[in-house]
């Protein structure tokens, strides 16, 4: 199946400005059908959850039709979709609340791979508990996460394993079903970071072995909106800090405060959007979705490969990451300039990147740039082109020779 990505682009109003939105990795672009959506959620007015009225009994329509959606995104339960602000906020709230079980002599492994809202919430956590934190560590130059490393890392003491899908700088996709197996073995749960990795293929939480898969919507063209998703199960037998009349029933008791129910709306949009890129797919939103964003993957690693071969042919540019599984995620450097010179360089040009730690600040650290402003990130999703690539790769070059 081959990406109509002309078509897809025409979905995106932003799109119109003439940048190359090569800042994926930070935050995608909206389509105007998940614009219209958030509009027409406010247009049909909305009251609070749990009312008798009609406004009301369309914010509890458009929260279930949430839940649904990501649940076919990930291949979940609705009934286990968390949502929140941010899979940061989720994450420390589920670490607080998986850590009253924990006590000395407990262990967490985290990784040395992973953004920081996947390994700070845990670290923090079980420093609270007297709980000891443990690290899985990169195997450079590669930037690989051996899963071999578990068998010494673990132990019957062991908690939780908390791994990235994808690695939000390299873009390194670990063996991650082969190291949540290995928690399961020892009785450990397993939190995976999706973040990154949900945009860019498709998800099956099953797969993957993971007790909590987190994502953003806002990395899938959706709004700020984050969600966890887990075993209905599995949440029944946590209790969460919260309010005493808030809901006591899974997965609400995990969410705090009034959502966005807007915002919402524009997620279950989002995700139908992403079903829609492979016209000809057919089947359930679940299956439309697993073809689409298999299309969305080709499409974006045969544009990855162009950019990964266009800075490898100039001297002044170091890449970073040679994993063979990874997202179209290029994090590099060019000699002679700061990554924020590169960057800014780049906006000139009419090209969106990041340059910084983006937050994976332990890899940064291991990669020995952290301090010197770290690198430049370039990440392609499904809607940029071949122009995006190219003018990239022009504006780096002006630098770079």
């Amino acid at each position: 199946m081959t990406l109509d990505v002309a078509a897809v682009r025409a979905a995106y109003p932003a799109l119109a400005d003439g940048y190359a939105y090569l800042d994926g990795a930070a935050g995608t672009q909206v389509p105007a059908s998940v614009i219209d959506a958030i509009s027409a959620a406010h247009r049909s007015g909305l009251g609070n959850a749990g009312g008798l009225f009609p406004a009301s009994k369309r914010a509890d329509t458009v929260t279930a039709q949430c839940r649904q959606a990501v649940a076919d995104l990930t291949g979940g339960s609705p009934e286990g979709v968390i949502l929140g602000p941010n899979m940061t906020t989720l994450t420390y709230r589920l670490a607080a609340t998986l850590a009253r079980a924990w006590g000395p002599g407990d262990e967490v492994i985290v990784s040395r791979l992973d953004h920081d809202a996947n390994v700070r919430p845990w670290v923090q956590a079980a420093a609270r508990a007297g709980a000891v934190t443990r690290w899985a560590e990169v195997e450079l130059p590669a930037g690989e996460l051996p899963a071999g490393q578990y068998d010494s890392l673990l132990s019957e003491r062991t908690v939780l394993v908390a791994v990235t899908a994808a690695s939000n700088v390299l873009g390194t996709r670990p063996a991650v079903a082969e190291i949540t197996a290995k928690a399961r073995a020892v009785g450990a749960l397993s939190y995976v970071d999706g973040v990154h990795a949900t945009p860019h293929g498709p998800t099956d939480v099953a797969a993957l072995g993971a007790d909590f898969y987190a994502t953003s919507a806002y990395k899938w063209s959706g709004p700020h909106v984050g969600a966890v998703v887990a075993d209905p199960g599995l949440l029944e037998t946590l209790h969460p800090d919260k309010l005493e009349p808030a809901p006591g029933t899974v997965p609400e008791r995990f969410e705090q405060g009034t959502p966005p129910f807007a915002d919402l709306a524009g997620v279950a949009v989002a995700v139908d959007h992403l079903a829609s890129l492979e016209p000809s797919a057919a089947g359930s939103r679940r299956e439309r979705i697993l073809a689409s964003m298999a299309a969305a993957h080709d499409h974006e690693q045969a544009l990855f490969q162009v950019l990964l071969d266009g800075l490898g042919t100039m001297p002044k540019v170091t890449l970073y990451g040679k994993a063979p599984r990874r997202t179209a995620t290029a994090y590099f450097t060019v000699a002679g300039k700061t990554p924020a010179e590169v960057a800014a360089h780049l906006a000139v040009s009419k090209v969106n990147v990041w340059n910084g730690h983006n937050y994976a600040w332990e890899l940064t650290g291991v990669l020995g740039i952290r301090d010197a402003g770290s690198a430049v990130r370039a990440g392609l999703v499904h809607y940029n082109d071949r122009s995006d690539v190219d003018r990239l790769l022009g504006a780096v070059a002006e630098l770079a020779g």
